[in-house]
C-alpha cells in the first residue's frame, strides 16, 4: 500500500515522510504565529519539489489552515486594517509579477529577504519604519506585500512584518494574519487556476498532506496560550530573520 501511495504522490518514500514531518511541524508554526506555513514548506521541499508545483500545493495547505482558524481570526482580526492590506496586496501582486519578467529573479528574491531581515532586526531592537504606524501604513505595507508575492512568494513575511510593528495585543495580531491570509488565498487560488496550474498530482498530494497541515496546526493552536502569548512578537520576528535567512543560503548555494 505504501508503494502505491509513493507512486501516486511521485516521492520516494523518504521524499513521503519528509514531506509529512516538515508539513506538520509548519503547521504547528502556523498555528501558534498565524503566518510562515508555505515559507517553511517551501525552504524544505524545494529540494525534490518544483517551485512551479509547490506553490500551488502551498496554496491547498494554506487554504486548509485559513478554514481551521477562521473563526477566532474573524472575532479577533483589526479588519480594516486587513481591508487596507489586501486592497494594496490586489494592487502589488500584477506589478511584481510584471517585474519578475523584467528583472534578475536571484536578485530580486535576495533584495526582498535582505529587506525583511533589515527590518525584523530592527524591530526587535525596537527601531520600527516610522511609516508603520501611520494609517497610508497598511496600505504601502500591503502594495509591498504584493509586489513581493508576485517577486519571490514572500508576501506573507512582509505582512507580517508590519502587523508586528502596531503594538496590538498578541491575539490581534495573530488574528489579523490569519485573515489577511484567508483572503490573499483568495487571490491566489484563482491566479493558479487562471494560469491552469492546479493539476492532478498536486491535488493527490494535497489530499494526503493538508489532514497533517491541519494537525499541526491544531497543536500550535493549543500552544498559543495567555503564558506563552507573551512571547509571541519576539517569536515571529525571530521566526522572520530565520526564515530570511535560511532563504538566502538556499539562494546562494543553489
Amino acid at each position: 500500500m505504501l508503494d502505491t501511495l509513493t507512486t501516486a504522490l511521485a516521492f520516494s518514500h523518504h521524499q513521503l515522510l519528509l514531506a509529512l514531518s516538515v508539513v506538520f511541524l509548519a503547521g504547528v508554526v502556523r498555528g501558534f504565529s498565524g503566518f510562515a506555513l508555505s515559507a517553511l514548506t517551501m525552504a524544505s521541499l524545494v529540494s525534490f519539489i518544483p517551485p512551479i508545483t509547490l506553490i500551488p500545493l502551498c496554496f491547498f495547505l494554506e487554504l486548509s489552515a485559513s478554514l481551521l482558524m477562521a473563526r477566532g481570526g474573524f472575532r479577533h482580526a483589526e479588519i480594516g486594517m486587513v481591508a487596507g492590506l489586501l486592497i494594496g496586496s490586489a494592487v502589488g501582486l500584477p506589478v511584481g509579477l510584471w517585474l519578475t519578467r523584467s528583472l534578475d529573479p536571484v536578485l530580486s528574491q535576495h533584495t526582498a529577504l535582505l529587506l525583511i531581515l533589515v527590518l525584523a532586526i530592527l524591530q526587535l531592537v525596537k527601531q520600527s519604519p516610522a511609516f508603520f504606524g501611520t494609517p497610508a501604513g497598511r496600505y504601502v505595507a500591503g502594495f509591498s506585500a504584493g509586489i513581493a508575492t508576485g517577486l519571490a512568494s514572500i508576501g506573507g513575511m512582509v505582512v507580517a512584518l508590519f502587523v508586528l510593528a502596531q503594538h496590538k495585543p498578541a491575539r490581534v495580531m495573530r488574528a489579523s494574519l490569519v485573515v489577511y491570509l484567508f483572503g490573499s488565498s483568495v487571490v491566489t487560488g484563482s491566479w493558479l487556476y487562471w494560469h491552469g496550474l492546479l493539476d492532478v498530482l498536486t491535488l493527490y498530494r494535497a489530499f494526503v498532506l493538508v489532514p497533517v497541515t491541519m494537525a499541526g496546526v491544531v497543536v500550535g493552536s493549543l500552544l498559543f496560550r495567555p503564558s506563552l502569548a507573551v512571547f509571541y512578537k519576539q517569536f515571529c520576528l525571530i521566526l522572520l530573520c530565520a526564515l530570511a535567512i535560511a532563504g538566502l543560503v538556499r539562494l546562494t548555494l543553489t
